[in-house]
This record gives C-alpha cells, sequence and structure tokens, in this order.
C-alpha cells in the first residue's frame, strides 16, 4: 500500500511539474486541479494491448456521479523520461476502452489515466503504466536482382510472412550516387516480381525493397542486391575495305566476339566522321558485301555492327574503315598533231600503265554554227593518221584512254587541224 501511495504520489508531482508542456489543444492547466474526493480508476483494472504505433486500453469505470470524462496522460521514456503529457480527453465516463495511435514502434511508454468532471477537476492518476510497442516487422528474407537482360534487371523477393503487409516499395541506386530513389509500389503481400527496364547498357543498379503494413508501417529495409544489364554486342573484326574495283567496294570481316550474333548490319558515309546510313542488314553467314558505286575514285567510310538475339546492335562509336573504287586512268599526253600531206597525224604517249586502247574525239566543222561529232574506238597503237579529212574544212581532236574495266581517263585538250585549199592559178 505504501508503494502504491509513493507511486501515485509521484505521478502527480510529474504531472505538476510537466503541466506547462503538454499539448495545447487539450487545455491542460499548468498545475492539475486535483480533487481527492473523486473516485479514482482502479489500476488494477488497467488492461492494454500494444501493436507497432498504436496500444489499446481497456479500464473499469467510475460509478461516481460527478465523473464526466477521463484524462489519458502518456510519457515516451527514451525521450521525455518521466514527463508526462496529457495526451487525450475521453469525453464520456462510460468509455472503457481507448486506442492511442501514431506512436513509435519498439518504444517504451508509461500511462496514467484519471476521472475528470465537467469543470476540469480530476482525481488521482492511476498507478503508472508501462507497455512497449511492438517492434517492426522484420524485413523481406530474400531478394534477388538478376543480371544480363538486355537494358531492363529483374528483381524478385519472398513474399513477407506477415499477413498484415500490404504492399512493397522497390527503391534503386547506382554506384554514381549514394541516393535512393522510390522505383514502384508493387501491391499485394503476394507480389513479388518487378522488371526496371529503360536503363542503359553495361550499368549496375541496385536495389532494396521495404515491406508495407495496411496501416502504414514500415518494415526494415532488404538487403541490397545489384545487377548488371546486358552489353552491347561487340561489333564485326577486322575490317576491310578495297581500293582497286571497278566502281564496287568490297567489304569482308571475321565473326563478332559476340556469342549470340543473329546479323550483321553495314553502315557507309563519305566523310569518316559524318553521319552513316545503313546500307546493308546481312545473316551471320555472310561475312562480306559488295557495295556498289557508280563513280570512279568515290572513297567511302564503313562500319559493321552487329545484332544480337536480343536485338542489341553495336555502338556507331567506332573508328570507321575507308575504301574507294578504282580512280580513273591518267589521259594519254599528245606528242604531235600537224598535217602530213593531206593527212591529219596524231601521236601520244601513254599515260597510265593500265590503258588498253584509246578513243580519238572527232569534231568537224560544218558551217559558223554547226559541227559533226566522230569517234574511233579500240585504238591500241600511239599513232594514228586521218586521211578523212577535206580541205579548208576545220577538224578537231581530243584522246582518251581506257582501261581493262572500261574505266575512261580525262580527255585531252582539243587541237585543231586544217588541211589548207589549193591556190586557184590564173
Amino acid at each position: 500500500m505504501k508503494k502504491l501511495i509513493k507511486t501515485t504520489s509521484s505521478i502527480l508531482l510529474v504531472l505538476f511539474v510537466s503541466g506547462c508542456q503538454v499539448q495545447n489543444n487539450l487545455t491542460t492547466p499548468a498545475k492539475p486541479k486535483i480533487d481527492t474526493t473523486l473516485e479514482i480508476v482502479s489500476s488494477d483494472s488497467l488492461r492494454s494491448i500494444p501493436d507497432m504505433t498504436a496500444v489499446a486500453f481497456e479500464w473499469q469505470k467510475v460509478d461516481d456521479p460527478r465523473v464526466d470524462r477521463y484524462y489519458l496522460y502518456r510519457a515516451n521514456m527514451q525521450e521525455d523520461g518521466q514527463k508526462f503529457k496529457r495526451v487525450e480527453v475521453i469525453k464520456n465516463r462510460y468509455t472503457t476502452h481507448f486506442t492511442d495511435q501514431e506512436l513509435q514502434p519498439n518504444t517504451q511508454y508509461t500511462y496514467a489515466l484519471s476521472a475528470a468532471t465537467k469543470n476540469g477537476f480530476e482525481s488521482r492518476p492511476t498507478k503508472s503504466y508501462t507497455v512497449t510497442t511492438l517492434p517492426r516487422l522484420d524485413a523481406v528474407s530474400y531478394i534477388q536482382a538478376i543480371s544480363d537482360l538486355p537494358r531492363q534487371i529483374k528483381i524478385l523477393w519472398r513474399p513477407h510472412e506477415s499477413h498484415r503487409v500490404e504492399k512493397y516499395t522497390l527503391e534503386k541506386t547506382s554506384p554514381a550516387t549514394s541516393r535512393w530513389s522510390k522505383l514502384k509500389t508493387v501491391s499485394g503481400r503476394l507480389n513479388i516480381e518487378y522488371i526496371d527496364s529503360d536503363l542503359k547498357d553495361n550499368v549496375v543498379y541496385m536495389y532494396r525493397v521495404t515491406a508495407k503494413t495496411f496501416d502504414g508501417i514500415d518494415t526494415l529495409p532488404s538487403e541490397i542486391v545489384k545487377a548488371q544489364t546486358k552489353a552491347l554486342p561487340f561489333g564485326a573484326e577486322n575490317l576491310v575495305a578495297t581500293n582497286n574495283q571497278p566502281r564496287k567496294i568490297s567489304l569482308n570481316w571475321e565473326p563478332s566476339k559476340s556469342k549470340d550474333i543473329i546479323r550483321y548490319k553495314v553502315y557507309s558515309s563519305s566523310r569518316a566522321n559524318g553521319s552513316f546510313k545503313e546500307r546493308a542488314n546481312v545473316n551471320t553467314d555472310v561475312l562480306a558485301y559488295d557495295d556498289l558505286v557508280n563513280e570512279d575514285g568515290k572513297i567511302v567510310f564503313y562500319k559493321v555492327t552487329a545484332v544480337d538475339k536480343d536485338y542489341l546492335e553495336t555502338s556507331l562509336n567506332m573508328n570507321a574503315v575507308m575504301g574507294s573504287t578504282l580512280i580513273k586512268i591518267t589521259k594519254p599526253i599528245m606528242t604531235l598533231a600537224q598535217i602530213q600531206g593531206e593527212k591529219a597525224i596524231l601521236n601520244w604517249q601513254s599515260g597510265d600503265d593500265r590503258t588498253v586502247s584509246y578513243i580519238i574525239h572527232k569534231k568537224i566543222k560544218e558551217d559558223l554554227f554547226n559541227y559533226k561529232n566522230e569517234t574511233y574506238t579500240n585504238i591500241t597503237d600511239l599513232r594514228y593518221e586521218d586521211q578523212d579529212i577535206i580541205r579548208g574544212v576545220e577538224y578537231t581532236y581530243r584522246l582518251q584512254a581506257v582501261d581493262e574495266f572500261g574505266i575512261l581517263s580525262e580527255k585531252t585538250s582539243e587541237t585543231t587541224l586544217i588541211l589548207p585549199k589549193l591556190q586557184e592559178v590564173n
């Protein structure tokens, strides 16, 4: 009995000392007005059921007709020590149950309950009643992140064993940052999979999952797992482009080092650092491509990428390989152009070892405005005698070399010859 009186007196002293710190919306007086004649709530009748963020109370009502309500006092033992604060006014003396909410998990609280009149007088409080809220639920026990998927990572976890769990919060980060960001809320305790997509290639990401109860309480985060997205495939190896074929550039390469390639793509550009456009798409059993270019001496730059089974393609950020069509042959060198007798004589030298024949372009002046053109082909000598000329007519000649592929040189400069008319004898 003495111990009970000492405990009760201690509570009264604490209530008196800390009264000015009580929540204002409960209109706690600076000094509680104690009426020792009011019936006290039975300390032995006080019962409780703790949860993680709430404590439910039950007590035996008082029969004193002057009592109109109850005052509930609480102290957070970790933060406040024995400093009680009035946390609730229960405005009906017939009420015998109340739930104190918005508490912290795994925290020790001490309570006291007093009976009060309508005009603010209250009885002595009950003995201090200590209760500890339940700890947070354990973290999800197993989580896995699957690597080597194309621009995505699959995250799996084991369903939380508590049926109080309503959903999961999935977070992610990367080695480039220390900040966690919310990725997805997955509703349903048994929904345990999420695929994170639209990711960068060959990048490591880290994940953790937190379960949340139906009343909004988070478990501890799971362990951190990491996974890496699939790298882009290697491109074709040892690409070679020709420079000695007529109006064609032949490409050859070796297979990519990546194992799951399904095709190759050929890109070309007129500049090494220009914009590359796709020219061809070939199967993996094809390691060559002929680019038909209708131009002599045309320079083209090439890149060959690989596409894997997940349709990931090699980055175009690679060095280009240069190829070219066979250049034009050099034009012949005219060494003689003159009239000898009644013939036009043309002599020349070869300008290129590739030359196999020559073309002579002959232009005949018919009048002041009109010309007639004639062409002589397949000439293999280095001299030509044109006997088909008329006195007084202007003839213009140009030479052109031809190689074995039919590639033509540029034409030589024009050479003009005239067989003079005979003078009339008077």
